[in-house]
């Protein structure tokens, strides 16, 4: 193999290995290796500036490294506009603070592995995305593209709700067309955007522009097990975690003797540590003399055999994994200790609720964790004196007062069953009148509407007025004071609220829980919407 040293001429093959080391699919193989032949390749990388980067993003920056040692052309695409349309992540009054924030985390990760930034070229998607062209452009992919199609393209990457916006079913096309305005011969992505890519193969020609080729990482498992994520906390490590909070977090990893399936700490060691050593390096499993002194591993298919017969104890990786990335995090940790960054992460990721100036900062990200869900007691109930179908109910809610409430649900229990029982109430909806009596909150309910049925929710069994409910992986953060009715905070989050088939109560398949892990379920309903 030729070294690795950019002073040595790589042959076209060379170059081709290192494009495509650890990527689970290339589309379009036989261009990019024929392009090969005459000239370095043209490759872009984006991403949406949504929720903060956290150590995943090493995944795509180790094969950027590769990228580099292939004599590519690389480009980093900070995709703003993307951002806002998938559901409005970022809403456009904080895309340019998202922007420098990525922009300042990507450059300092990519220093840390030592990745030359004077080979790189950094683009931010509304520079170019707003001009007459591109946009005549959007307009005529808009003329050949389904609604299937642009549907089923996003269907990994967007996120997907039952009522999806016109803008999510805009961003594949956008995608698509970057690759024609960035001028690259190959995009990067997850094995995720797989359908986008190919979305991409399909419709460039029909405006008359090239089909690129498309290189995939395979996608690399959160410390939960499932995909990393930029809202689940518990799922990533943060980029500006401390030292504590990686052990804890490690600690707390899905890595169970034996299982290499969906563990993230082994897939972030083939895909992050392995690929930045240097030849002669060694992956260092610290242990004391006691227990046998450290371990050195050359490749990680030893790691993985190792533990895979459990002859690696799953502490001894993780302690492993926790020196190389705080390795990784030191420099970046350092350079956020700047005055001036400090304060750009906090006026790019407002702290929900955290009072600045006299004004509540709301963070912008559609969470469940905005949510105040708490369990109540109805104290009082009686009938509407204007309304037939209406309840007033008096409900404690573990406050110095009941709240006043009022719910359509006369023609579906009986008074004498709303009588002292225990409810699940969202209460941090603006207060509204119906019918002359202003309600302060929400009994939440299974419904449908063919044929009409309804249910309340049950709180679990000793559950007691006032106590808070959260939504399974979505524990940390603070409700809202009051949800923003123009922002449409609870129609975007209700969509995903329903039952399962044990008549569970969930958000896109996460149970609604009590502190101490008790359920909330309906009596009887089904995959009913939660409203």
């Amino acid at each position: 193999m030729v070294l690795e040293n950019g002073d040595v001429q790589l042959s076209p093959d060379d170059k081709y290995y290192f494009i495509s080391r650890n990527l689970q699919e290339v589309l379009g193989e036989d261009k990019i290796k024929s392009t090969l032949k005459e000239r370095d390749l043209r490759i872009y990388w984006g991403t949406a500036t949504t929720g903060k980067p956290h150590v995943a993003y090493f995944v795509p920056m180790s094969k950027i490294a590769d990228f580099l040692r292939a004599g590519a052309e690389v480009t980093i695409l900070f995709a703003d506009l993307h951002a806002y349309l998938d559901n409005m992540k970022a809403p456009w009054e904080l895309l340019e603070l998202r922007v420098q924030y990525y922009e300042h985390s990507i450059k300092n990760m990519l220093k840390s592995i030592g990745v030359p930034l004077d080979k790189l070229k950094f683009v931010k998607g509304t520079d170019y995305q707003l001009t007459k062209e591109y946009t005549l452009d959007v307009y005529k992919l808009s003329s050949v593209i389904t609604e299937h199609d642009a549907k089923k393209a996003g269907a990994e990457v967007v996120k997907q709700v039952e009522h999806p916006l016109l803008s999510g079913l805009l961003y594949p096309g956008l995608q698509a067309l970057d690759e024609e305005y960035l001028k690259v011969d190959a995009q990067f992505g997850g094995i995720d955007q797989r359908k986008i890519f190919t979305f991409a193969e399909k419709y460039l020609p029909q405006l008359g522009y090239q089909k690129r080729g498309h290189l995939m990482n395979p996608m690399v498992p959160g410390l939960t097990g499932g995909k990393m994520s930029s809202s689940e906390d518990e799922s990533k490590i943060d980029l500006l975690d401390s030292p504590a909070n990686v052990k804890k977090k490690l600690k707390k990893a899905f890595c169970e003797p034996g299982n290499i399936e969906n563990n993230g700490v082994l897939s972030f060691t083939k895909h992050v540590i392995f690929p930045l050593l240097n030849k002669s390096e060694k992956f260092v499993i610290p242990r004391s003399a006691e227990n046998g002194g450290d371990i050195l591993y050359d490749n990680y298919e030893a790691v993985e055999e190792a533990f895979s017969k459990q002859e690696l104890h799953p502490g001894d990786l993780k302690a492993g994994v926790e020196v190389y990335i705080n390795k990784l995090l030191d420099p970046i940790r350092k350079a956020f200790e700047e005055p001036k960054l400090k304060q750009l992460a906090n006026r790019a990721y407002p702290v929900p609720g955290k009072q600045k100036g006299g004004i509540t900062a709301v963070t912008d990200e559609i969470l469940p964790s905005r949510l105040d869900i708490r369990v109540g007691k109805i104290v009082e109930v009686s009938r509407h004196p204007d309304a037939d179908a209406l309840y007033v109910e008096k409900i404690d809610l573990g406050e110095e007062k009941p709240r006043t409430v009022v719910s359509g649900l006369v023609n579906f229990i009986p008074i004498e069953e709303m009588e002292n029982r225990m409810v699940v109430v969202l209460c941090n909806l603006k207060p509204a009148k119906m019918r002359g009596i202003e309600s302060q909150g929400m009994v939440l309910c299974a419904s449908v509407d063919d044929p009409k049925q309804v249910e309340a929710l049950i709180p679990p069994e000793g559950a007691v007025p006032g106590e808070r409910i959260f939504i399974e992986n979505y524990e940390s953060g603070s409700p809202d004071d009051v949800l923003n009715p123009k922002k449409k905070v609870w129609e975007k989050l209700q969509v995903d609220l329903k039952t399962n088939s044990e008549c569970i109560a969930q958000w896109q398949g996460n149970n609604l829980l009590t502190k101490n892990g008790g359920i909330i379920q309906s009596k009887s309903m089904k995959g009913a919407p939660i409203k």
